[in-house]
């Protein structure tokens, strides 16, 4: 079943915050595609205001999100009037726990309380994630039945911004809607991340090499971890068919998103040099070694997004790696 059709996303108002990160800026721009009026705000635009010459394309708003408080944003979204308000602000590299919470769950609450004042609220999708879960039953997928027992800063702090939205949506009428995305892999992937880390090291490789030097090899912890991992543009439509589902479907659900398989990480970074054509090595820590503290196995049952999104994922493995090394490192073409 292809993804469900986002013709009735034209001449939507959508507001994305934290509208020029990783998800926020392809989420804003595919809305603007489809024919939306798109609000992009976050704290350092790459531009303010509307799009330059009256094209279209989606306009900048500068606001600390972090700082801003209900007030402030009650008059901006008073102003937009949006009719859909994603949620891909927050904090994960590089961010202790009270710096999470502050991005992940107290933004929330000052966002969930502006849009309760509105007249007519919009939809809020929230971005959650796989790691609010912990730990995965190995060989299955996690449905969102499990009762979460996240084991990461992160993860925990996602899902208070998860349950804020939850009562916001059962208390005030919010129709909020949180989507729990898988480990989410493309172009431009944070080098916090695994996944940046490793493309931006077979970027630097691919440059060694093309001047007859010796790549530095790549030594990484022991990836004794499965993942579910989903690629940036099924998360996008992913987004973008949330935005137009029946409301009365979605109100203070929380629905996953993602592959809806676990795959070894091990097997992921070993196809991802495959896939650059760069001779490196790879060099994992003993297994003794210290590993971090998160979930090994993780997986996700996505039947809910597909019965009430009318979503599933589209893109393969090979198509989603690929994307990833687009910008660091040169792809040889192999299969």
């Amino acid at each position: 079943m292809p993804t469900a059709d986002n013709g009735e996303a034209a001449g939507l108002r959508v507001v994305v915050l934290g509208g020029t990160g990783y998800l926020g800026r392809r989420i804003g721009e595919a809305f603007a595609a489809d024919g939306a009026l798109v609000h992009l705000v976050s704290r350092n635009p790459a531009n303010d205001g509307p799009a330059k010459d009256g094209a279209a394309g989606p306009r900048s708003v500068r606001m600390d999100l972090l700082t801003a408080r209900p007030r402030e944003l009650t008059e901006f979204f008073g102003s937009v009037r949006p009719d859909v308000v994603v949620n891909a602000a927050g904090r994960v590299w590089r961010a202790d726990e009270a710096e999470m919470t502050a991005g992940n769950a107290d933004l929330v609450g000052r966002v969930a309380e502006s849009l309760a004042e509105l007249p007519r609220g919009p939809r809020l999708i929230q971005l959650g994630t796989v790691h609010e879960y912990g730990a995965g039953t190995p060989g299955a997928g996690t449905s969102e039945d499990q009762e979460p027992a996240p084991v990461t800063p992160y993860g925990r702090t996602k899902l208070l911004g998860t349950r804020i939205v939850q009562r916001a949506a059962a208390e005030h009428g919010l129709d909020g809607v949180v989507l729990r995305l898988a480990n989410v892999i493309g172009a431009g992937a944070p080098a916090g991340s695994l996944f940046g880390m490793v493309a931006a090291h077979l970027g630097e490789a691919a440059r060694a090499e093309s001047l007859g030097e010796k790549p530095d090899e790549l030594r990484l912890p022991p990836l004794r971890a499965h993942r579910d991992v989903l690629d940036a543009r099924d998360a996008v439509d992913a987004v973008r068919a949330a935005a137009t589902a029946p409301g009365a479907d979605l109100r203070g659900q929380v629905v996953n998103i993602g592959r809806g398989e676990a795959v070894p990480v091990h097997a992921l970074i070993h196809r991802m040099v495959e896939l650059s054509g760069v001779d490196l090595p790879v060099v994992e820590a003993a297994a003794d070694q210290p590993v971090r503290t998160d979930a090994e196995w993780l997986q996700l049952d996505v039947s809910r997004a597909l019965r009430l999104l009318g979503w599933q994922p589209r893109r393969t493995l090979d198509a989603s790696l690929r994307d990833l090394l687009t910008v660091a490192a040169p792809v040889n073409g192999r299969k």
